[in-house]
């Protein structure tokens, strides 16, 4: 269902949040509640959006394992693999960079959730750690280092890409059962960071996001790794907009080649998401 491809972000919004949501704990007074308030010129297109995915999404509340699913369940962290799938060799310095990079990128959508260091509409975790606690090669002697800080996975091949082991993956099991994953729960990954020589473009979705292992590389000290920060938004459900413009809005993430970073808008769409499927959740 997914397709390829913060302070003035969040201006016009209004009431500041007194509490921090705990799942299936707090009682609805002891909890702070925003009201659905986006900027008014932003209130009609964000209800096109809305309503063009209830009208294109053929599963929108029965699929279960969207970018939220996967946070809550982990009660606020998330877990990543990186696929390496280039034979271009990584230095415990470069591995060290990307995964710095990968949490800082991730960290911008989730800081949208934030206002005034609290979580926004009963988002319960103002912050979610990201961690990566497995590498998937083609060759063990592409990963130049021998600390154990990460589980390695060799030759394990999947979509002719090594991946790491599927007994591990949430992908392969959205039931949380990791009892065959050699590390546990604990080791499981929730996402994979694809990186694929050559390869251009992005691609995004419940199972990760896939863009070239060059381009990523080389902008490991960027600000916005925008393509990257695009597939992101579509593995919490963000949809393409390759054959319409919502109304009096021209440039924004999820709208392809037209924003570099995440727009108010972005911001909003993606509230809008938590807005509709927190009550999955009791909240």
């Amino acid at each position: 269902m997914f397709a390829k491809r913060l302070g003035t972000l969040l201006a016009g919004v209004a009431a500041a949040l007194t509490a921090v949501a705990s799942p299936g704990t707090a009682q609805a007074d002891d909890v702070a509640i925003q009201a659905w308030n986006p900027p008014a010129n932003l209130v009609q297109p964000l209800d096109q959006v809305w309503r063009h995915v209830e009208s294109t999404y053929p599963n929108l509340h029965g699929f279960r394992n969207y970018g939220w699913d996967q946070v809550m369940a982990n009660r606020g962290f998330i877990n990543y693999c990186v696929r390496w799938d280039s034979s271009a060799p990584v230095s415990a310095a470069l591995r060290d960079q990307i995964h710095a990079a990968l949490t800082r990128q991730f960290t911008k959508w989730m800081n949208v959730m934030v206002e005034n260091g609290q979580g926004w509409e009963r988002w319960p975790y103002p912050n979610v750690p990201v961690r990566v606690v497995g590498w998937a090669v083609r060759n063990r002697g592409t990963l130049q280092w021998t600390d154990n800080s990460v589980d390695i996975y060799v030759n394990d091949i999947r979509e002719n890409a090594p991946q790491c082991r599927a007994d591990c993956g949430r992908f392969f099991h959205q039931d949380g059962n990791y009892s065959r994953c050699p590390g546990g729960a604990a080791r499981h990954y929730d996402m994979s960071l694809w990186l694929t020589a050559g390869f251009r473009g992005g691609a995004g979705g419940d199972w990760g996001q896939r863009v070239g292992s060059e381009y990523f590389v080389g902008a490991l000290n960027n600000e916005n790794i925008h393509i990257f920060l695009h597939e992101v938004g579509h593995s919490f459900g963000l949809d393409d907009f390759y054959d319409w413009t919502p109304t009096g809005v021209p440039g924004f993430l999820m709208k392809a080649g037209s924003a570099a970073q995440i727009t108010t808008f972005d911001a909003w769409m993606f509230r809008d998401w938590w807005r509709h499927l927190k009550s999955r959740y009791g909240l």
